[in-house]
């Protein structure tokens, strides 16, 4: 079973920063993963995504975000900064055998909120 979960969020001024966690099962070893985020009344949507072909990011976090694995302690990161009002949302981490499987994944967090004030 493959099992994920995110720590990390919280409350943070526009501008300022936060890192996310996402620590993974064993079973994930492997796998790709990555994150997405769900905004109030919006639908989920594709944030950042890492696998042994590369990294890859959602236009709106390109520059601003930075995504990261360490696989000896299977934790995935989302280094966060230039936050923006726009970036809050509960933010879902994801793991699947490829990172275009990775929308239709059975695998996912429980989700972190992260809310950014204006």
């Amino acid at each position: 079973q493959v099992l994920l979960v995110e720590t990390g969020g919280g409350l943070v001024q526009a501008g300022g920063s936060l890192r996310l966690s996402c620590a993974a099962s064993r079973r994930a070893f492997g796998y790709a993963m990555g994150w997405f985020r769900q905004a109030p009344g919006k639908e989920r949507e594709f944030v950042a995504a890492v696998s042994d072909g590369g990294t890859y990011y959602a236009d709106s976090v390109k520059g601003r975000f930075t995504c990261s694995r360490d696989n000896q302690k299977r934790t995935m990161y989302l280094q966060m900064n230039s936050l923006k009002p726009e970036d809050t949302a509960v933010y879902y981490c994801a793991a699947s055998s490829t990172i275009d499987a990775m929308p239709r994944t059975d695998y996912w967090g429980k989700g972190t909120l992260v809310t950014v004030s204006s």
